[in-house]
């Protein structure tokens, strides 16, 4: 019935998993069933409420987190191959920084705070990248995922608004997921700094993040379709920005947004500072980069595609209608503790939640028609364990940092090899190994 690829049986925990010859899944989604929205994206307004220290905003619900048409690719021209690859055992050579957090022409206030954050040593990102934006220089930043690059453009950012408190900053990033992880670290690095952030993001309600925005307030993180509808409303005042930051570019052109992206970078006063930090760099993103940054200092320090601590292999099942019972068998196993699943539609979404639910397993999901606190609680149930599966579509591929994932299962098949890469970077972070299997 079914075929597992390359890896040895050990992977699954030391035993063949025993696969259940049941009769037909009521989850599987048809891979023909388009009619689903591929989109996170409601816009929609939903409750958003006041945050205390640092920030401007609070909770939403809806969502910003999927595409509006974006690149065309069928997940069935996706080499297999691709999926199948060991994990290495590699020995780097550990990077030395030029710099100590110490030695950065920053406010001790705000060095003490990066203290308390815990951080020690720059990684590579920051290391390379903080001087030139302390010294006024726009930038490419080209990093995977998980490299620190948050920090890298928000130490800077807050350090020139401390010096100058007329000094406006406007972070754009593709999904609310990643916008709150960024509005979460921008308030840790501005606690006591009387520094306050505004967070603007697609299926909240719109008219709280204006009476938001009134408020004082000295960087705006947002998702572009959202800044976009509040910058024709004239609630939202760009004519002091001097900083603009790209967050994920390349994300926000897979998901259909670099065109709101461009029409806001536009309305910009030309006199700012702009850093862009993207994983890829497409000929779209470089066409962005020649028309909006100003002889900008590029830096690289992105890795291998995937991760060297994932092991990539396929499920071939023969008989779609044991697809979900494969899967069952497959999660049964204690191996399988910390599971992120990835389907293409919300819908999907919802079916295979359904049916392991029924199934008596603990999990939960996201997307972009959850509301917020529904979608906060499944993330904090996963994240602390409470649950052992997560079912999402592709918002949750950028942005979500959830430690000790130990599989990543591509239920569906991804729609480019750049989503699959941005899926399977959700285990085997740090130094741990992870897994991650594509049924095919």
């Amino acid at each position: 019935m079914y075929t597992l690829g390359n890896t040895p049986i050990g992977d699954f925990g030391g035993r063949k998993p025993r696969f259940s010859r049941g009769g037909p899944s009521r989850g599987t989604a048809p891979r023909g069933a388009r009619n689903d929205s591929r989109s996170d994206a409601p816009r929609s307004a939903r409750p958003f409420g006041r945050a205390s220290q640092g920030t401007r905003g609070g909770g939403f619900r809806g969502g910003n987190g999927g595409g509006r048409g974006g690149r065309k690719f069928s997940g069935d021209r996706i080499d297999i191959s691709k999926f199948i690859n060991r994990a290495e055992t590699v020995v780097e050579e550990v990077y030395s920084p030029n710099h100590t957090f110490n030695d950065f022409k920053i406010d001790q206030k705000l060095k003490d705070n990066i203290v308390k954050k815990g951080y020690v040593i720059p990684s590579p990102i920051q290391d390379q990248t903080i001087p030139y934006v302390i010294d006024g220089r726009d930038i490419i930043g080209l990093a995977n995922t998980g490299t620190g690059k948050t920090a890298a453009f928000l130490i800077p950012t807050i350090n020139k608004i401390m010096h100058d408190k007329k000094h406006k900053a406007i972070i754009i990033t593709p999904t609310r997921e990643l916008a709150l992880q960024i509005q979460k670290e921008c308030m840790e690095l501005t606690k006591t700094l009387g520094i306050f952030n505004v967070t603007c993001v697609g299926g909240a309600p719109i008219r709280a993040q204006m009476k938001n925005l009134e408020y004082p307030h000295h960087i705006v993180i947002g998702t572009p379709g959202r800044l976009k509808d509040l910058l024709e409303r004239k609630k939202l005042n760009i004519s002091d920005v001097k900083t603009v930051i790209l967050d994920e570019a390349d994300r926000m052109l897979d998901m259909g947004f670099i065109d709101d992206v461009r029409y806001f970078l536009r309305e910009i006063p030309t006199e700012r500072q702009m850093l862009l930090f993207s994983a890829t760099m497409a000929k779209e993103i470089e066409a962005l980069v020649h028309q909006f940054l100003k002889n900008p200092v590029k830096i690289s320090v992105k890795t291998r595609d995937t991760s060297k601590n994932v092991d990539q292999d396929v499920v071939r099942v023969t008989d779609k209608s044991k697809k979900l019972e494969v899967l069952c068998d497959m999660l049964k196993n204690q191996s399988f503790s910390k599971v992120l699943i990835f389907v293409e539609t919300k819908r999907s979404v919802d079916r295979l939640h359904d049916e392991l639910f029924d199934r008596g397993f603990k999990v939960g999901s996201i997307h972009g028609d959850r509301e917020h606190r529904q979608r906060q609680a499944a993330l904090e149930a996963f994240s602390t364990g409470k649950s052992q599966v997560l079912i999402a579509t592709d918002v949750a591929a950028r942005g979500l940092d959830i430690s000790g994932v130990t599989h990543v299962i591509n239920y569906e098949i991804p729609s480019s090899y750049d989503t699959y890469v941005h899926r399977i970077g959700r285990t085997g972070r740090g130094n741990k190994k992870g897994i991650a299997l594509t049924f095919v």
